[in-house]
């Protein structure tokens, strides 16, 4: 969903960018006509991080940027940045993923359902930020904030499908959604956002394009524009200087570019920007499996005739550009890698469960409590696992373990997670505990557990407290591993059973992520605490 945030000569702002990288704060520049300051650049990917779907907007002198999280809880991250190169964690759209059982691991599952492609937009004449997204292809639920970093609360439920949503707010404070596959409509909502008042299609994809999904909305000198992706290796773009229902026209704006991460895919989908200075950004993501769709970031100019022109470098999607011309940043940036004391007594938004969590079984106060919650012998079937994405091009997630008051049958520790798994960790039986690495851990392609794993190393661990480390290499191609080890001491670590070959296909659309987990075999009441959570890079 894209919307507009300010007006700069008349046009609405709004962009699609995603982003976020660990660097050190920099400044960003870009100038009207001349995008980005000689001497000085930003890489691609912006982020090294999984966030697909990317929309993105520009409140102010922030810039706000939302993605997909599928069965993860809470969903819709939104990442907040000054500079449109540095990114950070504010918070999440979708609090629960309050949409059936399933979500909660009741009946079934929900893997690869949930947040999938949505849209983000403020509303300037109520100061509120808006998220929609369609659930399991049956309908449309918005939810707002007055803070992206505040709390979000659901505001209606569409009975309709506004499937690949993007929002537009337009200069007289009505609210349009562009959305379809195949067939792109254009919806008006209710000047409450409760409802549709009427929805119109508006182009039909010829069968020489293929298909195109992925909308986003936007508006600038009186015409409107679709944002359309070909997924995944083209982005096109439909015009009308007729009003918001057409007729529209269409142009290619990229196909089989050549991207910017090596064995990495087309850049495409994701959204548009127009900074305080005027000048026009292009947030994409580039398919990078097994690490997922990371967003990159290129300029964008328009002809004289009002069609955006991707700026590329010799033929390609650049490793790099010249940074926005934008105002000195209030503050820094937290990055996107570095330590969780869980100091408080709250998670921060870098986190996400794997489905919604038993809100009873853990809590965070100066470490993080983890109850079981589950007794099962499938991890994929276990509550409250918690995730963390993993930095690219490779990363160490190592976690501080107080195993103390486990109980007999419980299962703790360290996983890389995905459709194929291992992980590190303690299990205790008949009232002692030992330190196993598991893998082999599978799922087919309707997400039903093919195998638990099996046992590959094993060794007597005692006094309560362990370090668990996972090294993840999540550049794009095949054969990328990750591997183990533990550490009792917190500073000398010891390799640990084998690698994980990590599946690179991209059906299970999330990438890879490090999780936490405590579940039990037998029966409930056992608990672990996690003192400390590192993402470091070499």
């Amino acid at each position: 969903m894209q919307g507009a945030s300010t007006a700069d000569g008349g046009n609405v702002v709004q962009y699609a960018d995603w982003g976020g990288t660990n660097q050190q704060w920099q400044l960003v520049q870009v100038g009207s006509g001349n995008p980005g300051t000689p001497g000085t650049s930003y890489p691609n990917p912006v982020v090294w991080q999984d966030f697909a779907d990317v929309d993105i907007i520009r409140v102010d002198n922030a810039y706000y940027m939302s993605a997909s999280t599928m069965h993860y809880s809470p969903g819709a991250p939104v990442l907040r940045s000054y500079d449109l190169v540095n990114w950070e964690f504010a918070g999440h759209s979708v609090p629960k993923l309050d949409f059936g059982s399933k979500y909660d691991m009741s009946g079934g599952n929900a893997y690869v359902d949930g947040i999938w492609a949505s849209t983000l937009n403020y509303r300037p004449s109520n100061r509120t930020y808006y998220w929609a997204g369609c659930i399991d292809f049956a309908q449309t639920h918005i939810y707002t904030a007055s803070a992206v970093d505040g709390t979000w609360s659901k505001h209606a439920t569409i009975p309709n499908c506004y499937y690949d949503a993007g929002m537009l707010v337009d200069d007289n404070d009505t609210m349009y959604v562009a959305y379809g596959n195949g067939t792109i409509s254009v919806a008006q909502l209710s000047a409450d956002g409760k409802s549709q008042v009427r929805a119109q299609q508006v182009y039909q994809t010829p069968s020489s394009i293929g298909t195109l999904e992925g909308a986003r909305f936007y508006k600038r000198n009186g015409a409107y524009y679709i944002w359309l992706t070909r997924p995944a290796n083209g982005q096109y773009v439909l015009k009308s200087t007729n009003g918001p229902f057409g007729p529209y026209e269409q142009r290619q704006v990229l196909l089989n570019l050549p991207g910017p991460i090596s064995g990495g895919g087309v850049p495409h989908q994701g959204g548009l920007v127009q900074t305080q200075n005027g000048d026009w950004y292009y947030m994409s993501f580039v398919d990078a499996y097994p690490g997922g769709r990371m967003p990159a970031m290129a300029p964008i100019t328009w002809t004289g005739d009002g069609w955006p022109v991707l700026q590329t470098v010799n033929g390609t999607w650049g490793s790099s550009y010249p940074k926005p011309n934008l105002p000195a940043p209030p503050r820094a940036v937290k990055p996107l890698t570095g330590s969780d004391t869980f100091a408080g007594t709250t998670l921060g938004p870098q986190w996400e469960w794997n489905h919604n969590p038993d809100t009873s079984k853990w809590s965070v106060n100066n470490g993080l409590n983890l109850q079981t919650a589950t007794v099962t012998g499938d991890l994929y079937k276990a509550r409250n696992t918690l995730t963390h994405r993993i930095q690219g091009p490779t990363s160490t997630a190592t976690i501080e373990l107080d195993y103390s008051t486990m109980r007999d049958g419980d299962r703790t520790g360290l996983a890389v997670l995905r459709n194929s798994s291992a992980w590190i960790g303690v299990r205790r039986d008949n009232g002692s505990t030992r330190l196993v690495m598991q893998n082999g851990l599978t799922m087919d392609g309707s997400w039903n557990t093919t195998s638990t794993g099996s046992e590959v190393a094993s060794t007597a661990v005692s006094g309560g407290r362990i370090w668990l480390r996972a090294n993840a290499d999540i550049r794009p191609g095949s054969g990328r591993q990750a591997r183990f080890s533990y550490s009792t001491d917190g500073v000398n670590f010891t390799s640990f059973g084998n690698a994980l070959t990590l599946a690179n296909n991209w059906q299970f659309f999330m990438g890879y992520r490090f999780a936490i987990f405590n579940h039990a075999t037998q029966a409930l009441g056992g608990a672990v605490t996690v003192r400390r959570f590192d993402l470091t890079t070499p």
